[in-house]
């Protein structure tokens, strides 16, 4: 029990990742942190989800495992009397701001501990530093499951948009056999493999391997040709705005604000990812907190502006469907337009596929080091400085089942792995400022303990506001971890072998 809760000092973390066996290369500065961050939460959702959440969701009819939690507390856990959510209409990109303020309390404490311990892991170091071993292998298999879910389901995204544009540009697309999943919902859907699936994860994976710097500068020129793409659209659009679609303003009221807020929260996820890279930073003591926080700004700033015009080119209550934007131009006549929108949004899911393979690696990395996983994910490159192996066997592990599998209805289960690891972190601030209040810290959060406590309040909110059936596949995925904690690591950990 006593190993189970025991803590790792922060200068102990601080000198493992020193050891020349097992050290990474410092190559990041300010603007590759932000890029990474911008590259991880600005998908291809910001021209989706912007539409279904100015227009509400409706779910008439759900069963009981996928009405939101919430709803089923609010409803006496009937789900047949659930009809939907209004929409924030045209208010949308005032939701946008509004969850940017509610992140930022997460993004704060990310801030903190980000700059006091630059190490690479993230939400798992930060919990091994605070709260114990048992809760850093809980919240290191919770990043995996975040981090693997997520590309898994972007991967088949960025398949059917690569075949999308193919068509549109040169009258050609990959036969539906090697270009969809073998299997949809227990459904075999008579396609062999999505073979552009895996080879945009083996090719990305090639890049990480080659080195932090130069994916870093890919993804750097891939937001800046994502930010153009978004840029074009706010101002190539702002022409056909008609001002007449802006009012009423706030259809559905405050409620419809809060609705659409809960349904775009999980747009921002990904700004955490920063934290993955810190201690390839240069200067993370100064950086990392910018990074972050920048990011969440920036992507704030993007998601608003897109938001305000998109409602002033199309009535809200028409933007319920799988393409707002692209069909909001095609309905005006844009067309040239929405092949750039096209392309932002296939530019949109490279990044963020970049971004969480590098930060899947880093968290298998950390946990090897720690030897709560096996010895060979800590392997570095003696070249590249990278952790290869882990590299490679993320990228096979993410890419074959997204070639055989279309697992988007368990995204799901990436945002409340996110919201889980934002309370840790939350909490962890609150630990730190007990126990060393006089450790040297790059950036402090305001208002300790109010600050964090109204972060992991905002979390725990959101979390309940997620599907029934999402928290049962999270309980089973975390007892699936333990049991493997239990019966591996538990017994090779470096703070069981060096004491």
């Amino acid at each position: 029990m006593n190993q189970l809760f025991r803590t790792k000092s922060i200068d102990a973390l601080l000198a493992g990742c020193e050891d020349p066996a097992v050290k990474l290369r410092k190559s990041l500065g300010i603007w590759s942190l932000m890029a990474l961050g911008i590259g991880a939460v600005i998908g291809s959702g910001i021209f989706t989800v912007t539409g279904t959440a100015a227009a509400g969701e409706h779910f008439m009819g759900k069963s009981i495992f996928k009405a939101p939690v919430l709803d089923l507390l609010l409803n006496g856990g009937n789900a047949s009397t659930l009809t939907g959510r209004a929409g924030a209409g045209p208010a949308i990109s005032l939701s946008f701001v509004l969850v940017a303020i509610a992140c930022g309390f997460a993004a704060l404490c990310y801030a903190e501990l980000a700059s006091m311990i630059p190490v690479a892991g993230s939400a798992y170091t930060y919990a091994y530093a605070t709260l114990g071993e048992i809760f850093a292998w809980i919240i290191g298999w919770d990043l995996i499951l975040e981090y693997a879910f997520s590309n898994m389901s972007v991967a088949v995204g960025f398949s059917a948009y690569f075949n999308d544009i193919l068509d549109n540009l040169f009258g050609f697309h990959l036969p539906r056999q090697l270009s969809e999943p073998a299997i949809v919902e227990g459904q075999f859907t008579g396609a062999w493999f999505n073979v552009p699936a895996l080879l945009i994860l083996i090719a990305l994976s090639y890049l990480l391997v080659r080195g932090v710097r130069e994916s870093a500068e890919t993804n750097n020129l891939i937001v800046l040709v994502k930010i153009i793409a978004i840029l074009l659209f706010v101002f190539g659009a702002a022409s056909a705005v008609k001002s007449s679609n802006w009012h009423p303003f706030m259809p559905n009221g405050y409620s419809g604000v809060l609705t659409g807020g809960a349904i775009v929260f999980f747009t921002y996820i990904g700004f955490d990812s920063v934290s993955t890279a810190a201690e390839e930073c240069r200067k993370p003591q100064r950086d990392m907190p910018w990074g972050i926080v920048g990011t969440l700004v920036i992507c704030a700033f993007l998601y608003a502006s897109v938001a305000l015009v998109l409602t002033g080119i199309a009535d809200w209550k028409t933007l319920n469907n799988d393409a707002p934007v692209a069909n909001a131009l095609k309905a005006i006549g844009y067309n040239r337009l929405r092949l750039v929108v096209t392309a932002g949004a296939l530019m949109g899911m490279l990044s963020s596929l970049l971004v969480f393979q590098y930060g899947q690696a880093r968290i298998w990395f950390a946990m090897s080091r720690d030897r709560l996983l096996p010895a060979l994910f800590s392997r570095v490159h003696p070249r590249f400085q990278t952790p290869h192996i882990s590299t490679w066997i993320a990228g096979f592990l993410v890419g074959i089942p997204a070639g055989i599998f279309d697992i988007s209805w368990l995204a799901d289960l990436s945002n409340i792995g996110t919201l889980f690891a934002f309370i840790v972190v939350s909490i962890g601030v609150i630990v730190l400022r007990k126990r060393q209040p006089d450790r040297v810290r790059g950036f402090r959060v305001p208002w300790v303990p109010i600050t964090p406590i109204i972060s992991i309040i905002c979390c725990l909110v959101l979390m309940v506001s997620l599907p029934l059936e999402t928290w049962i596949r999270f309980f089973t995925w975390l007892i699936i971890g333990l049991f493997i904690y239990f019966l591996f690591g538990r017994h090779r950990s470096t703070l069981r072998t060096d004491s």
